[in-house]
């Protein structure tokens, strides 16, 4: 049992969650994931380490209430117990002096984002991030990121904060306006805008880095479930990723992988809600 110690709403539909897991804590690095069931009959999902504290020995993870499991997990407290916490899983990023890096996130991205730029700022690089929401109260961890980059560069669809845009606007008026020479390039958020990074960078040969999302189940790479192309080559995301070169990323295959199991994945939470709300 995984006692979460802290509960925190985000914003709409997300919480925090401080997670008293000190194996876990002492071994995780910026990039790893857990995997976790709610009770014992309940599926796995994937959950990316937001932040880690080996004093406290525990682990921060942001989940978005979307499906039958979030939405269980969401309706647990402080006090209260998660049954099995799996990890630190997943390669961690590669993390050295590269110069400057950009690091884009859009919408939950942020929170996968944020160990990695502290981990970059702490390696000695410039890091400018660039993040992104629909709107300025569904931005997440402003102020972390601030703490943890040399430059933040904000975009909401909007226009409440930030430029009106998108995050590609400001990182192409970095690129082609404010002429930054740019080291490294790491994106992490919805697939379409990781690729719209990917294609951009690509143009001009910066090294971009992708954390991806596919459907996973033990983590471990006996399922094949999160299998993803990359330079034509098929990998593993929990074994071999979840960070992959952006510009060898089969992004049209990921992005119909994902919709494999919409409908039932529709169908389970509906269930859920039926048996617990009438």
């Amino acid at each position: 049992m995984y006692k979460i110690i802290l509960k925190k709403n985000m914003g709409e539909g997300v919480n925090l969650y401080e997670i008293h897991a000190p194996d876990i804590a002492s071994k995780a690095k910026p990039g790893q994931f857990i995997i976790l069931r709610v009770h014992g009959e309940g599926e796995r999902i994937p959950i990316t380490i937001a932040n880690s504290d080996q004093k406290k020995g525990t682990i921060t993870a942001l989940v978005q209430t979307v499906g039958k499991t979030s939405h269980l997990l969401s309706e647990l407290n402080e006090g209260e117990n998660i049954k099995d916490v799996v990890g630190p899983l997943g390669v961690p990023t590669d993390i050295e002096n590269f110069g400057t890096v950009v690091c884009v996130g859009g919408g939950f991205g942020i929170a996968v984002l944020y160990p990695i730029a502290r981990a970059l700022k702490e390696a000695g690089n410039r890091v400018i991030s660039i993040i992104g929401a629909r709107r300025t109260d569904l931005l997440l961890m402003k102020k972390e990121m601030e703490d943890v980059s040399s430059e933040v560069l904000i975009a909401t669809d909007d226009g409440s904060s930030g430029i009106k845009g998108l995050v590609t606007d400001a990182l192409r008026n970095l690129i082609e306006e404010k002429k930054e020479k740019i080291d490294r390039v790491i994106a992490v958020g919805p697939v379409i805008m990781m690729k719209a990074v990917s294609d951009m960078t690509r143009e001009k040969n910066i090294k971009t880095v992708v954390s991806l999302n596919p459907i996973m189940i033990d983590g471990t790479g006996m399922c094949g479930a999160c299998r993803v192309l990359v330079g034509g080559k098929t990998k593993f995301a929990c074994v071999d990723g979840p960070d992959f070169d952006g510009h060898l990323v089969d992004f049209n295959n990921l992005m119909n992988r994902l919709r494999f199991y919409k409908k039932e994945e529709a169908q389970s939470y509906e269930c859920h809600n039926k048996e617990h709300h009438g």
